[in-house]
């Protein structure tokens, strides 16, 4: 609320600023204070349509994306305090995870209680001859060259 009459005191003060009109070098009329004009249009929208500080309201984190203060940041966090553990581990910890927020604490113990499924190990072996790669060849050129250029 003190945010809001802040920036309705700013409009009663500067206001006049946002609808003032220069005549530019080609002949055309257009804002002086075009930056200026476009910055309150959006903080005026944003108050108006109630969208300033929505995490005051619904306990979000304050952040202006999701992906920064939302799930994301702490399944990295997660796998950076546990980056000692194999992939499957670490599939498993994050799979732990989210089933920990979307379930409540007793359905997940219950769910943990159930025999575990038995999954196929993945390879990364190829089952055909690679054609691209991201490993380093002496082919490509990638290694210290000795000698001078068109010298034996």
């Amino acid at each position: 609320i003190t945010w809001r009459q802040n920036l309705e005191t700013w409009w009663q003060a500067y206001g006049h600023l946002t609808k003032e009109r220069s005549l530019y070098d080609n002949g055309q009329f257009g804002f002086t204070h075009k930056r200026l004009r476009d910055a309150w249009k959006i903080l005026a929208r944003v108050a108006a349509g109630g969208h300033a500080f929505t995490f005051l309201d619904y306990g979000n984190p304050r952040t202006t994306s999701a992906i920064e203060g939302g799930i994301n940041a702490q399944i990295r966090h997660l796998l950076r305090l546990h980056r000692g553990m194999p992939i499957e581990h670490r599939r498993r910890a994050v799979e732990w995870f989210l089933l920990l927020r979307a379930l409540p604490l007793e359905h997940a113990l219950a769910y943990a209680n159930q025999p575990a499924t038995t999954t196929t190990p993945r390879t990364d072996d190829p089952v055909e001859p690679i054609l691209y790669d991201t490993g380093l060849s002496a082919d490509e050129g990638l290694w210290h060259r000795t000698g001078w250029i068109g010298r034996h």
